[in-house]
């Protein structure tokens, strides 16, 4: 089995779109990857923008046996020390959520977000595409 990875949001959004990189989540999915709740949130709310039914989506997502991380205090805290990165790279609150998360675990984080790699956290985040 795959080593446990945390999934970004754009992560998940490429693999039922089958996107440049949906292989490799698709690997890490088989793998035991987990996602964090703000993260999931996020997947919901990009795929309820398209006018699809999130709550069937949340269905499908659930029986794919994806870890949902509970977004807590010390994860807040520390999205919040991530803050000055918001402003130089562009991080959402989401992208900070999931970072943190990532770190906190000591799990790799997958994303489609290349400015990621640039970032020089204590985190090893792999890029999909």
């Amino acid at each position: 089995m795959a080593e446990p990875v945390l999934l970004d949001a754009s992560a998940l959004l490429a693999y039922p779109h089958r996107e440049p990189g949906f292989e490799i989540v698709r690997q890490a999915v088989r793998g035991g990857a987990a996602i964090g709740a703000v993260n999931l949130a996020e997947v919901l709310g990009k795929v309820r923008e398209k006018g699809r039914d999130a709550a069937r989506i949340h269905t499908a997502l659930g029986a794919l046996g994806l870890a949902v991380l509970p977004f807590d205090e010390e994860d807040a805290a520390l999205a919040g020390e991530l803050g000055p990165l918001a402003k130089s790279h562009g991080l959402a609150l989401g992208d900070r959520a999931c970072l943190a998360q990532a770190m906190r675990r000591k799990m790799p984080v997958l994303t489609a977000d290349r400015a990621w790699a640039t970032l020089g956290l204590e985190v090893e985040v792999r890029v999909i595409r």
